[in-house]
């Protein structure tokens, strides 16, 4: 299906607005898995011209963005990863997990980004991060389109890992995402060390609910993220 590439249209946006001159782009692969962490990508691209076919991640066949992938690492300005392990999913709830991760992606960059472009309508960023969230970031933005595929490649290579001693679980194909097989062997097996034991699927097992942890957490009392600069593009 055709799509329109990404833009640096928001970054110059910010760039003239807030004076930033150096703007990362940041998305996340993982938040709906049942298994495996969450993972973010923080990219600096610059406003160079992107490698042909960049977009969103998931409108890539496994092998091009493979294949992007390997190109984007070596043609980014800079790019770093952060992860929050199934535990600490558990322990912080998904708001504040994200936020550990994609803190820990930006710290690892070799220069401090003076804007961040986010993924998406909520900014699970916020102070002292100066955060623009944009709505499908990660189709129309080449930091974030960027980040976005170098973040999905790298957490599905590393659930092929984990599930190396897990084969049942199918982690090579759904990188710990719900789907038929990953259920059926949740139904034989129970959860593996790599899966979130405070999550929804526990409840349609019965042998298994006793493992569910209990959430001590509440998203509705996360509170509320100051810095977001809203921007629907």
């Amino acid at each position: 299906m055709p799509y329109e590439p990404p833009t640096h249209t928001v970054e110059r946006s910010l760039r003239a607005t807030t004076g930033a001159k150096i703007v990362a782009g940041v998305d996340e692969v993982g938040r709906g898995a049942w298994a495996g962490p969450v993972t973010v990508c923080a990219a600096i691209t610059g406003l160079r011209r992107p490698p042909q076919g960049l977009t969103d991640s998931k409108l890539l066949t496994v092998k091009r963005r493979t294949e992007l992938a390997e190109t984007l690492r070596s043609w980014v300005t800079s790019y770093a990863l952060g992860h929050a392990s199934p535990e600490e999913i558990d322990e912080l709830g998904m708001t504040a997990a994200l936020r550990l991760a994609a803190v820990r992606a930006l710290e690892g960059l070799p220069v401090r980004p003076d804007a961040v472009i986010l993924d998406g309508k909520h900014d699970y960023l916020g102070s002292p991060w100066q955060v623009r969230t944009v709505i499908k970031g990660d189709q129309s933005c080449v930091a974030v389109a960027a980040a976005s595929v170098i973040a999905k490649v790298q957490r599905d290579t590393m659930m092929a890992e984990l599930g190396a001693d897990h084969a049942d679980f199918g982690f090579a194909d759904n990188a710990g995402y719900p789907s038929p097989v990953h259920r059926a062997a949740l139904e034989v097996r129970g959860p593996t060390p790599y899966h979130r034991l405070s999550w929804a699927y526990l409840d349609a097992l019965p042998q298994w609910r006793h493992l569910k942890k209990a959430r001590v957490w509440a998203e509705a009392t996360v509170p509320q993220i100051e810095g977001q600069l809203g921007f629907d593009f």
